[in-house]
């Protein structure tokens, strides 16, 4: 498939400033991993590289969970900086350069986008969806024959490598017919998961077997968020932000009594924690 171009106006001066401040951003890592440059910046390699990249898109992430516009801004800086960075050390090594990697992916949206810049039509976002995986199901076609899974990274956290994989078995109709079923599944999980623990209530046996038994509660509980439409990532980020936010309140009211968490007795903190779930409700 030819991929249609773009309309190609004049540059406003607006995007002429965006380009001159990437330009500069561009300029200033390569002063840095230039001959009289920063001996850190020198020394650094994608490798490296991509552990502070993680980082960064997970403070990014959590800024966007936040709802902390400014932060997100900063976020998005950092990122961005560390995707120039690790660019220009393939620049340096002849590889590739920023323009290789913008027109690659220009070109993947366009290809991947029929119904914008051809002449498919489609109806829904669910449409639009199963469009895209065929796209790139049809790309990789060229490729040696491999699993439909092989294309989630093991290195993705826990929770998300799961969504992704049921995901794309979902795809082949290996799944439920509604979340009915899946609800169902979860629960027998869930008992098969107590009925582990109940037969080892002094937890010195069958670790391994209560471990499995657990993940297979995840598994299904995330199963769950997807037919719901919910991605358990973002939704366990979320209960997450609102237990820390009750917690510090219940951590500065003790400590306006001149008491810390630890000497209050278990009806004070239960006591404590229904205020501070009417204060924190979302």
């Amino acid at each position: 498939m030819e991929c249609p171009q773009l309309n190609s106006p004049e540059i406003t001066s607006n995007e002429f400033g965006v380009l001159n401040k990437i330009n500069q951003l561009i300029n200033l890592i390569e002063t840095l991993r230039g001959k009289n440059g920063c001996p850190w910046d020198q020394k650094q390699t994608p490798g490296s590289m991509s552990i502070y990249l993680i980082e960064e898109m997970y403070e990014l992430v959590e800024a966007i969970i936040r709802n902390e516009t400014d932060n997100v801004c900063e976020e998005l800086g950092d990122v961005f900086f560390h995707i120039l960075f690790i660019t220009s050390i393939y620049k340096e090594k002849g590889k590739f350069d920023l323009e290789e990697v913008i027109g690659k992916v220009t070109e993947k949206m366009l290809r991947r986008h029929p119904h914008v810049f051809g002449d498919t039509r489609v109806e829904n976002v669910e449409a639009v969806r199963k469009q895209w995986h065929h796209i790139k199901q049809t790309e990789k076609s060229d490729a040696p024959s491999t699993s439909v899974l092989s294309s989630v990274p093991k290195s993705l956290p826990a929770l998300m490598r799961a969504y992704q994989i049921s995901e794309r078995a979902a795809r082949t109709g290996f799944d439920w017919d509604d979340i009915s079923g899946v609800m169902a599944k979860a629960e027998e999980e869930w008992k098969e998961f107590k009925i582990e623990v109940d037969s080892d209530p002094e937890k010195e046996t069958n670790q391994r077997k209560k471990s499995l038994e657990f993940g297979d509660v995840l598994f299904t509980l995330m199963n769950v968020a997807r037919f719901a439409g919910i991605h358990p990532e973002t939704a366990l980020a979320e209960s997450i932000n609102k237990f820390e936010k009750r917690f510090k309140f219940m951590e500065t009211e003790f400590s306006k009594e001149g008491r810390h968490m630890d000497s209050a007795t278990k009806i004070e903190m239960n006591q404590l924690w229904e205020k501070a779930k009417q204060k924190f409700q979302d």
